[in-house]
């Protein structure tokens, strides 16, 4: 039976985004690093960081760009050197999933940002695998791992980092392309992501938050991506967007890390509601919520307060939008999205 949105009133909007069940497709467990988390970890390992207390670390998350975080969120990094500093901070992570009620979360992880450091791809991985695991068997959270490569690097690292994680393959659902977009196209990769797709990976990449449309295309294009992360310049092709709309290509838009780079000036501006009229697959995610200044929650409620022309069958699509674009079998998707259904029927109850 379909569900009578018209009776659901936008004032009982903010509950059901709470309580709704929902899928996380973009977050980068690295970016999940709490400052006073950066510190305990700093302490356990004999780690010095560059700032006195967890208030100035904080205080320094004033980002005028894409590299002027990403220069931080390296820094914040360096604390992470054993499998249980990995696990601690999924684990984290989790638990605030689990009180945003999402169900299924895909996590972006940088190896490169840890080997490079001397720490071992295994003991990257081993660590969220094992929190992976237990949020599985403790609050009945699904999660699986797409690692990501740093395009401000080499393919040929890409490559041997792609090679260096071949014996936890199958602790691995996809990967990704994530660090500077500027100066860095699809193109660059085109070899790991061919290597990628032989091993039966799925392929993300992000494109068109600061690169311009044609880094979309060429992810499509040459990458043979699955999901294209962001993807809000899209809309500056008009061909583009009917190509994305037809194919159902998801985009996965993270509304509070545009404006914190700047992206956007304010949520206002967001061109979320275009996407949508648009007929493009688009889902809201925290992307690096530690830095950005929320998780998923966070993420959908301060999207809906700013953005009025969003009202309850927009926050059903994003959400259904969500399930539909992960990377489980139908079956489990099918499952969720029939439990996000009966949210909302209730709420027209």
């Amino acid at each position: 039976m379909p569900i009578d949105f018209a009776r659901i009133p936008r004032a009982a909007l903010p509950a059901l985004l709470r309580t709704a069940p929902k899928a996380e497709l973009h977050i980068h467990i690295e970016g999940s690093l709490e400052p006073e988390l950066i510190f305990q970890l700093a302490q356990r390992n004999g780690v010095a960081l560059a700032y006195p207390s967890v208030q100035a670390l904080r205080e320094a998350y004033a980002f005028t760009d894409l590299q002027s975080f990403l220069d931080i969120y390296y820094a914040g990094a360096s604390v992470l050197l054993h499998e249980l500093d990995f696990f601690d901070m999924a684990w984290a992570y989790f638990e605030r999933a689990a009180a945003d009620n999402i169900v299924h979360a895909e996590l972006f992880f940088d190896p490169q940002t840890h080997t490079a450091r001397g720490v071992d791809i295994g003991t990257v991985i081993r660590g969220l695998h094992h929190a992976c695991q237990r949020a599985h068997q403790e609050l009945g959270i699904s999660a699986s791992l797409i690692l990501c490569f740093l395009r401000h690097l080499s393919q040929d690292e890409a490559l041997a980092t792609l090679e260096a994680a071949l014996p936890y393959r199958q602790h691995i659902v996809g990967v990704g392309l994530d660090s500077s977009e500027r100066g860095h196209p699809p193109e660059k990769f085109t070899e790991v992501f061919a290597r990628a797709r032989a091993l039966g990976l799925r392929c993300v990449a992000h494109a068109g938050e600061e690169g311009p449309p044609a880094y979309i295309e060429g992810a499509l294009d040459v990458l043979q991506v699955q999901r294209i992360d962001h993807g809000v310049r899209c809309l500056e092709s008009p061909a583009l967007v009917q190509r994305l709309a037809a194919s159902r290509m998801p985009l996965t838009v993270c509304p509070l890390s545009n404006v914190k780079l700047c992206v956007f000036k304010t949520l206002a501006d967001h061109n979320l509601p275009a996407l949508l009229q648009a007929g493009l697959c688009a889902t809201v995610n925290s992307d690096d919520p530690a830095y950005f200044g929320g998780y998923l929650n966070t993420n959908l409620l301060a999207t809906f307060e700013a953005l009025p022309q969003l009202g309850v069958r927009e926050a059903y699509q994003l959400l259904r939008n969500g399930f539909e674009a992960s990377f489980v079998p139908a079956e489990q998707r099918d499952g969720w999205i029939a439990a996000l259904d009966q949210a909302f029927s209730a709420a027209a109850a």
